[in-house]
């Protein structure tokens, strides 16, 4: 759970000491904001998300949106880089070349853990009733992401921070469907609370991944059912695992391969 170690916040009015859910509410209602709220929510952008998270990790400003190398840094402190990356990790790749090289780089990838859905009539501009989604998130939602730079997941400098948090999501009724939910388009996500971090630091940081007890050697069939995920997830998963030497193939069950916790060094 998020602690309430004690922080500095600056904001331009001094220095307070705040505890973290005080920071995150703080860069919640800057972004959002008490007049927004009353306008509706056709004043926000799709960026909503990004925009607090980049004011709850970096309250300064004058640390947003800091040219570096020929691209643009969403967070540049003088000695580390941090970029907010809701999805499509593959936009990252030319940054990643450009900023591992010479400084720590953090990507701070959201996750939803409890999520509120809201549909939108494009038409009359009416809003459904919050309908809460049974579907909880968890950090294996960030593997297809973290498989499209897959290449750079051993850089000693690339870290992740995968943030958990509860959220409103407003999605236009503009699909494809006879309700016109399937293929529909998100409008916005606005956070309302944030719930947990896991931190990846180094490759065997991916450890916290594999459930402690599973039975060894385990298919991919085996994971996905221990961890409550589809098994193509969980392909990608143990993918990704054994490109960071958690765990290794050791063999095959029939068609299937066979994975066990590949032992650290002590």
């Amino acid at each position: 759970m998020v602690t309430n170690q004690v922080i500095i916040l600056c904001n331009g009015k001094g220095k307070t000491d705040v505890t973290d859910k005080e920071r995150f509410d703080w860069a919640r209602d800057k972004i959002v904001g008490t007049v927004r709220e009353r306008q509706g929510i056709g004043t926000l952008s799709e960026k909503t998300v990004h925009a607090v998270l980049k004011n709850y990790y970096a309250p300064d400003e004058d640390m947003h949106e800091i040219p570096i190398e020929g691209s643009v840094a969403d967070i540049y402190t003088g000695t580390e880089i941090v970029e907010i990356q809701t999805r499509s990790f593959d936009r990252m790749r030319d940054k990643l070349r450009k900023f591992l090289p010479l400084y720590p780089v953090t990507i701070i990838y959201p996750i939803p853990y409890e999520k509120w859905l809201i549909w939108i009539d494009e038409e009359t501009g009416e809003f459904s009733s919050r309908r809460k989604s049974p579907v909880k998130g968890n950090a294996y939602a960030a593997f297809r992401e973290l498989y499209k730079i897959k290449n750079f997941l051993l850089e000693e400098n690339l870290h992740f921070k995968f943030v958990f948090l509860n959220m409103e999501e407003y999605r236009l009724l503009n699909g494809w469907s006879r309700d016109k939910k399937k293929g529909s388009s998100r409008f916005d996500r606005i956070p309302l609370e944030m719930v947990d971090v896991m931190e990846i630091d180094c490759p065997r940081d991916y450890l916290q991944l594999v459930p402690y007890g599973i039975p060894e050697p385990f298919t991919v069939k085996e994971f996905a059912k221990e961890v409550h995920i589809r098994a193509n997830l969980a392909q990608t998963v143990l993918n990704i695992l054994t490109y960071t030497e958690v765990v290794e193939r050791v063999g095959k069950k029939g068609n299937a391969y066979l994975y066990q916790v590949l032992e650290g060094d002590e």
